[in-house]
C-alpha cells in the first residue's frame, strides 16, 4: 500500500530511535506547552528519509522558525486557528505545511477553501477536549463530500481496532486523496511512549510501505 504513515507525539530518545527503524515516513514532535506530549529534549540521529514534523498551536512565526532551525524540521503541522495569511508566510520557508481541521459530527468543507493554495496538505482530526491525541475516531464517511484534490492526512483515534475499517475506507471514494495516516495516542504505553510491537502489527496488517 502506497499510503504514508506519520507517528506523532514522540518524546523519548530511545523510543524515537526504535520507531525510526520501523521506517515511518513522518515523525511528529509537539511544541506546545499545554500538551502532555510537549517536546523539549534532543532528537537522536535518524534517517534523513523520515520527515521530522513540528506540531504547533497558534505559535508565533519566531517560535516556529526557532524550532525548525534547532531540530532541522522538514514539515510543520499547524494545529491551531492559524490564518491563511500565516500559512502562506510559512510556505515561503521551503518546508512542508500541513494545516489541521477538527471534525465533529458535521464538517463544513467551506472552511478549507481559503487554505487551498497556502499549504501542502490538510489533516483531518477528531474534534475533542484536547487539540489532538483524544483517541476518538470521527465519521470518515464525511470525507465522501471532500471537494478538493489536495492530499490529506487522516487522523483521530486510529488504532489496531480500526484496521478492518481502514481497509474498507482505503477502497472507498472518500480515500481518493488520502495521502497518509496519522497515529498517536492509541499506540501509547504512556504519554509520548509508543508501543513498537503494536506499530509493527499495524504496518503489517495494512501492508504500509510494501
Amino acid at each position: 500500500m502506497k499510503i504514508k504513515l506519520k507517528i506523532c507525539g514522540m518524546k523519548y530518545p530511545e523510543n524515537i530511535q526504535a520507531i525510526a527503524e520501523l521506517a515511518s515516513d513522518y515523525l511528529g514532535f509537539i511544541f506546545f506547552e499545554k500538551s502532555k506530549r510537549n517536546f523539549e529534549g534532543e532528537i537522536p540521529k535518524i534517517s534523513k528519509k523520515i520527515k521530522k514534523t513540528g506540531v504547533f498551536v497558534n505559535a508565533s512565526e519566531e517560535f516556529i522558525l526557532k524550532k525548525i532551525k534547532k531540530y532541522k524540521l522538514k514539515a510543520i503541522q499547524l494545529h491551531g486557528d492559524e490564518s491563511a495569511e500565516f500559512c502562506q508566510k510559512m510556505m515561503q520557508i521551503d518546508i512542508e505545511v500541513i494545516k489541521v481541521f477538527s471534525v465533529g459530527n458535521h464538517f463544513d468543507f467551506e472552511k478549507i477553501r481559503a487554505y487551498e493554495s497556502v499549504c501542502d496538505y490538510f489533516l483531518f482530526d477528531t474534534k475533542g477536549k484536547e487539540r489532538g491525541g483524544n483517541g476518538i475516531v470521527f465519521n470518515w464517511e464525511l470525507l465522501n463530500n471532500y471537494p478538493s484534490t489536495k492530499p490529506y492526512f487522516l487522523s483521530g483515534g486510529i488504532g489496531l481496532e480500526e484496521v478492518d475499517s481502514l481497509k474498507l475506507f482505503l477502497k472507498s471514494k472518500a480515500s481518493n486523496y488520502c495521502f497518509a495516516l496519522d497515529i498517536n495516542s492509541r499506540f501509547e504505553i504512556k504519554l509520548g511512549l509508543k508501543n513498537i510491537e503494536k506499530l509493527k502489527e499495524f504496518k503489517q496488517s495494512l501492508k504500509i510501505g510494501e
